[in-house]
Parts: C-alpha cells; sequence; structure tokens
C-alpha cells in the first residue's frame, strides 16, 4: 500500500511541475507537500528522492525543495516523458523524441545489418509482416499495431549493439505507446511506412548497411513530417 501511494505522489508532483502549474524556481517545504497530498513524511520525503533523482527537483538544508530549471531535467527519463506526453509540452516532446530518432535510429539501421544476430533478423522480418498485415486492416491504432511496432524498435535498437542506442530504447518505446495512448496513431498508416519497416528488416537481413539506414531515414523523416502536421491541423 505505501509503495502504490508514494508512486501517486510521484505522479502526482511530477505531472504538476511537467506541465508548469508549479513553475521552475519554485521552493516546496515537505510540510506543504504533506498537506496537498495527505501523505506521510515518509512518502513524501521518497516521492521528492524520486524527482530529484530525474533531476526535477533540488533539496537543500536551509533552502528547502527547489524546483530545478526544465534544461536540467532527466529528457530520457520514461516517467517524464510520460508526464510531458499528458500536459501542455505534448508537442514539443513529440517534436523533440521525433528528432532525436531521426537522428540516430538510421544510424542503428545500419549497425544491424553488421551486428545483429541471426534470430534478431528474423524476429524484425517477423515484426515487419505483421505490421503490414495489420496496417492494411485498418488497424494501426490497435494494441496489436503498437505492441509490434515498440517490438520492431526495440528490436532494431538493440540490435545496433551500441549501448547508447540501447539505452533510447525505452524513451522510444514511451513515446509510440504515449502516442497511441493519446489517439493520435491513424487506423490506416501513413503511405509507405508499412514498406519501409520490411525494406528495413530486408536490408538488415541482408548485411546492407547503407540500404537499412536509408530506409530508416525515409521513414522516420515520413513520421516526424506526420507529426508536424498534426499539430498544424489543429
Amino acid at each position: 500500500m505505501a509503495g502504490g501511494i508514494h508512486g501517486g505522489v510521484v505522479d502526482d508532483l511530477g505531472t504538476l511541475i511537467a506541465s508548469g502549474e508549479i513553475p521552475p524556481g519554485s521552493v516546496l517545504t515537505l510540510a506543504r507537500l504533506e498537506s496537498d497530498f495527505q501523505a506521510s513524511r515518509t512518502v513524501v520525503r521518497e516521492a521528492v528522492r524520486v524527482l530529484e533523482s530525474l533531476g526535477l527537483l533540488a533539496a537543500r538544508r536551509r533552502v528547502g525543495i527547489t524546483v530545478r530549471p526544465r534544461e536540467e531535467w532527466d529528457a530520457f527519463s520514461p516517467q517524464l516523458i510520460g508526464w510531458n506526453l499528458h500536459g501542455p509540452f505534448r508537442q514539443q516532446q513529440l517534436e523533440a523524441l521525433m528528432e532525436l530518432r531521426v537522428a540516430v535510429e538510421p544510424m542503428a539501421a545500419r549497425l544491424a545489418a553488421q551486428r545483429a544476430s541471426d534470430a534478431q533478423r528474423a524476429e524484425l522480418r517477423r515484426l515487419a509482416e505483421e505490421l503490414r498485415h495489420l496496417g492494411a486492416r485498418g488497424l494501426g491504432a490497435s494494441d496489436a499495431f503498437l505492441a509490434a511496432d515498440v517490438a520492431f524498435h526495440d528490436v532494431l535498437l538493440a540490435a545496433s549493439g551500441n549501448p547508447q542506442l540501447n539505452a533510447l530504447r525505452a524513451p522510444v518505446r514511451e513515446v509510440l505507446t504515449g502516442r497511441s495512448r493519446l489517439g493520435m496513431t491513424p487506423s490506416v498508416p501513413a503511405a509507405g511506412t508499412l514498406e519501409e519497416h520490411e525494406a528495413v528488416a530486408s536490408a538488415i537481413s541482408q548485411a546492407d548497411g547503407a540500404v537499412a539506414e536509408a530506409h530508416s531515414r525515409h521513414h522516420m523523416m515520413t513520421v516526424w513530417d506526420e507529426i508536424q502536421q498534426d499539430h498544424s491541423l489543429r
């Protein structure tokens, strides 16, 4: 029960900070947080520690608990990404993650063509085929499509063999999931995206890094354009 309460305070306070309702520079106290969240001192202290680890808060004696500048937060934290996706900074979060993906996933595809195991190559082909079948049936917004899409990019980043790229699996998973849960994933995928998944998987299977990188970049640019267009239509 205590863990649940602690997690609830982390999510509630993190959401308020990420949304800007409690802006950077604000100074909080344990007493105020206990009152606001109707939680014990122990629970509040632990929640503050978690948010300190993510860079959102800094606790100092004789100063209090200060909300740190946004640029000092852990931008790769899946929790922070989730809070941003459900708040007023949703578009900025989507664009920031997409810009990162455009920069790194094509290189991950090139490296995967050189380093992926036989099992990873086979799994990428299987997932790409599954995505095509689901998308062709108009199930692009379904949980099954989301699971296959998350798994595809998860395997791709892992197959790069690069520990820094591998570390991006969690934030990519969070933004794909968040976009789907927010109803921002079309039932019929954008033209060419399903084919690009298959082309990337095929090139990796054939150990053709240049082709894998080119198809991955084209796919990433298509999704980036889609996200920007979604925003312009709002």
